[in-house]
């Protein structure tokens, strides 16, 4: 689980999340991150409603960089409606901002640039 742990912190650049805060929120990352990579592979996580393979989570938890994890935190906390399953819902976060990033920051600046903002 160490070993784990400090690869995680290395491919996040654990050491520039300077405000305590800050690192508080990604050491909640870290250990939801964390339980999964400790589950067998032959497992499935629910992610978005949807059974995944443990080992493709697992995958791409272990990929994740600084600036997914910037962007998971930038997420929630501009997030204003209820969330009921807070894990469920930084699971999904985490796994899908590989996918999402990118759009979500063009989004905002086609809004800033064109829609007025």
């Amino acid at each position: 689980m160490e070993t784990y742990r400090k690869l995680i912190h290395s491919n996040i650049d654990y050491e520039c999340f300077l405000d305590r805060r800050e690192r508080e929120d990604v050491d909640e990352l870290v250990e939801l991150m964390l339980e999964i990579l400790m589950m067998p592979d032959n497992r499935a996580v629910r992610i978005g409603g949807v059974d995944k393979p443990v080992s493709v989570v697992k995958s791409r938890f272990l990929n994740l960089p600084y600036s997914h994890i910037e962007y998971v935190l930038l997420c929630l906390h501009r997030n204003t409606t209820k969330v009921a399953n807070i894990k469920a819902y930084l699971l999904t976060s985490l796994y899908n901002s590989t996918m999402t990033m990118n759009h979500y920051y063009q989004a905002e600046v086609n809004h800033d640039l064109y829609g007025g903002g």
